[in-house]
């Protein structure tokens, strides 16, 4: 029978808890929105908004101390969003899109809004349609996969040192399977949807003792309620 632990540390603070990344000489966060029942959008794809405009507020503050941030092609097909500071006051990132095909929308605002540098994360195995739109970094594959460590550490290697991957959920969940986020700030809202898109999507575990239990401290977010996991300090 599988003991669990019970001392993970667990704390409640009232805090800024985006204090720790201005702190950061180096970072990796991810950030992720979702319902109690852990999902963050209907079955037709609708998700705005499950968080409130306090969770939608801390959003654009992490994207103001960090210098890129990172999404997936379907992510911009989808939302064409603008992924900059609005919110509040403060630069706006470098926008960074995950496009191992060459599939993005070439119309999508990011392109001309001048907001913003683009980069375009794809594989050494495409030419890139958005040549002369955005700065293009290729990378090996495999089948088109680029591993998430390998982006990193080419953002990392042109300068850009905090870093959030943002959406969407398997985005994010790759980044994570591949231990390469120091922090995970999860978004709960107050909401039961009972079905839907659900938010992680790790490989799976055989045994319970497998899982990742990171120190975590939870920060209320007006009728929200973060959850900034550290996976840096995981209980395994």
């Amino acid at each position: 029978m599988t003991t669990l632990p019970e001392n993970i540390p667990f704390t409640i603070s009232t805090s800024d808890p985006t204090a720790s990344i201005r702190a950061s000489g180096k970072i990796v966060i991810g950030q992720l929105g979702q319902t109690l029942d852990g999902c963050i959008a209907t079955p037709t794809g609708d998700s705005k908004y499950i968080n409130s405009d306090c969770g939608l507020k801390h959003l654009h503050k992490i994207r103001r101390d960090v210098e890129a941030v990172i999404v997936g092609v379907g992510c911009v097909n989808a939302d064409d969003p603008e992924l900059s500071v609005r919110l509040c006051e403060g630069a706006n990132p470098v926008r960074v899109i995950i496009d191992p095909r060459g599939r993005v929308d070439l119309n999508a605002k990011l392109f001309s809004d001048g907001i913003a540098d683009v980069i375009i994360i794809t594989s050494n195995k495409t030419d890139h349609p958005a040549l002369g739109k955005a700065e293009i970094i290729m990378l090996p594959s495999d089948d088109f996969h680029i591993c998430s460590s390998q982006i990193v550490k080419a953002l990392f290697g042109r300068g850009y040192k905090k870093i959030l991957v943002e959406g969407g959920n398997q985005t994010l969940s790759n980044f994570m399977d591949a231990g390469v986020l120091d922090r995970l700030h999860l978004i709960v809202a107050p909401v039961i949807m009972g079905g839907g898109l659900s938010g992680l999507n790790l490989s799976p575990i055989d045994k319970l003792d497998e899982a990742l239990r990171p120190e975590v401290t939870l920060y209320p977010l007006g009728r929200d309620v973060l959850f900034d996991c550290n996976l840096a300090k995981v209980t395994s």
